[in-house]
Parts: C-alpha cells; sequence; structure tokens
C-alpha cells in the first residue's frame, strides 16, 4: 500500500519526466524545416537556378551564392544564368553571379544578397 507521500512524490517525478519529453513546440520545428531550394550537385559552375523569389548561383567550385531574382531595373524575375552571369529577359541587363553587381546595364544597382545556408547537399535560405 502507497502512503500518501509516496504518491506525491511518484506523481512529482511523472510530471517532471513528462515536462522534458513533451514534443518541441510547432513554431521551433517550423524553423528548423525550411524548404529546400536546390541540391548542390543540381547546379553546375559557372550556373545557378533560379526558384521563386531568389536566384542561387554556383560561380566557382564549393561556392554558392544566393541574390533576390528581381531585376533592379523594372522588377522583372532574371531568366538565365550561365558563364557567370545573370541575365534579365526583359531589357539585357546583366549581373556577376559571384557578387550580384551590374555587369551590363540599364539596372541601376546589384541584385540584393541573400544568406543560404547548405548542410548534406542541401540549399535552404538562412
Amino acid at each position: 500500500m502507497l502512503t500518501r507521500r509516496a504518491l506525491i512524490t511518484r506523481g512529482g517525478l511523472l510530471g517532471a519526466g513528462a515536462v522534458f519529453l513533451w514534443p518541441k513546440p510547432a513554431e521551433a520545428e517550423e524553423e528548423s524545416a525550411k524548404p529546400v531550394l536546390a541540391r548542390t550537385k543540381d547546379i553546375r559552375v559557372g550556373g545557378g537556378k533560379v526558384v521563386g523569389s531568389v536566384v542561387i548561383t554556383h560561380p566557382k567550385k564549393g561556392v554558392f551564392k544566393c541574390f533576390s531574382s528581381k531585376c533592379t531595373h523594372q522588377g522583372c524575375t532574371v531568366a538565365t544564368i550561365s558563364h557567370n552571369t545573370i541575365t534579365c529577359p526583359c531589357h539585357g541587363s546583366q549581373y556577376s553571379a559571384l557578387t550580384g553587381h551590374v555587369v551590363r546595364g540599364p539596372a541601376p544597382r546589384a541584385l540584393a544578397p541573400r544568406r543560404i545556408k547548405i548542410s548534406k547537399g542541401k540549399i535552404t535560405l538562412a
């Protein structure tokens, strides 16, 4: 037969264990589960990939960069990335795949950089 004190002690220990084993809140899970934009193996050196509002480039082996995909001239989405150059199809503006700076106008300024994280070959926004 359990005493009142034993019941309280065991109940307290069980409650403490439940707190430590309780699953993480949904907010914490969402924060760590950012969508994969691309895989490193799918972007060749000198090329890149437009993924929604960003463009990911691979200017040299082991280096990946990310910028806004919105052209700074009139807001068109950039379309092609080759030979380390990002090109906007609307008016021909070109940007460096390494820095995002304007290589050829009429774009007035560089593409805005975006921070990325690479883990196990997967690229996500940081």
